[in-house]
């Protein structure tokens, strides 16, 4: 009963998607009341007089059992000041990405009338790759030293498959997979087919709100692999069926081909050019293969079950 009530809620906020394509729609007109709370910078031009003021300000940001001592040493530490530095080079003022971040709550507004944008609050959170954006309702929080660029030297330890999308322009993806992915809570199930599709209504409903990203910035694989997928879309899918995966409980396959990974486990010789994360790609396909070939609205379709969206998707990549 909860997972329906979570599912139902969720489906609320995109009771106008129905089986809208990726193309452009008006946001001219709506209206989104944001709040830029650059605390980043805040943080890091205050002193041990101003450190008080600081506090009652924004008290969700300084947790009770951290003492005075130990936030204004990380004020002062240099390795903190140089990703705040970094930060301040790269951002500036922050308008171009508040820019795009409108643009992104305009678009869930468009879908949700009800929706309210959530306040936007950076942060230098020493390279917390854990916790680079956070959705809590009324809050949106922003590590950008997690956006430096995926070039940058501070991510030199850090593997490409990860730090490949350190970067300005997928902030925003994560952004609303973040907003997605407090909103879609729904159980995620037992069988590697439910896995695949659970993830796959994630990236759809990322689809609506994102109509100006690629389809490779959604899901962020990196160019090569992300061509890999496409370019062997038939023989993955060929290879989840002779191996019998799709009704499997076997957990290794999460670490196969859903979680972060730097490739897909195949257990072939090209493994190494595949993608992590190819069977999130696969459920993707699946359930926009059943949009496409369903009348059934988006709320709808958030409901079903993984095998009644898989049965009636049509789903049959071209070889």
């Amino acid at each position: 009963m909860k997972n329906i009530i979570q599912a139902l809620l969720f489906a609320l906020i995109f009771t106008q998607c129905g089986q809208q394509q990726k193309t452009s729609i008006d946001i001219s007109k709506i209206h989104i009341d944001t709040e830029f709370i650059d605390f980043h910078h805040q943080f890091f031009n205050t002193d041990s007089s101003e450190l008080p003021l600081l506090k009652n300000k924004y008290p969700y940001l300084f947790p009770t059992n951290i003492s005075d001592s130990i936030t204004l040493s990380k004020i002062k530490n240099s390795d903190e000041k140089k990703l705040y530095s970094m930060a301040d080079s790269v951002f500036g003022d922050f308008q171009p990405e508040l820019n795009k971040l409108t643009n992104l709550y305009k678009h869930i507004k468009y879908y949700n009338p009800k929706f309210r944008a959530p306040k936007t609050v950076t942060l230098i959170t020493g390279l917390d790759y854990n916790y680079k954006t956070i959705y809590a309702d009324s809050l949106v929080f922003i590590s950008l030293d997690m956006y430096l660029g995926n070039d940058s030297e501070v991510y030199s330890s850090f593997p490409s498959y990860i730090s490949h999308n350190y970067t300005k322009n997928h902030m925003i993806v994560d952004v609303a997979k973040s907003i997605v992915g407090v909103k879609y809570n729904s159980n995620i199930g037992r069988s590697f087919l439910e896995s695949m599709i659970y993830f796959g209504k994630q990236y759809y409903i990322l689809e609506k709100i994102l109509p100006q990203y690629s389809k490779q910035e959604i899901i962020g694989f990196q160019p090569l692999k992300y061509n890999w997928a496409v370019q062997n879309e038939a023989q993955i899918w060929s290879y989840f069926i002779s191996e019998k995966l799709l009704y499997s409980t076997d957990k290794k396959l999460s670490n196969r081909f859903i979680n972060a990974a730097p490739f897909s486990k195949f257990y072939l010789e090209t493994d190494d050019e595949s993608p992590g994360r190819i069977g999130t790609w696969i459920g993707w396909k699946i359930v926009q293969s059943y949009m496409n070939n369903n009348t059934t609205s988006l709320e709808e379709m958030i409901l079903l079950d993984a095998e009644v969206i898989f049965k009636n998707s049509k789903y049959k990549p071209k070889k």
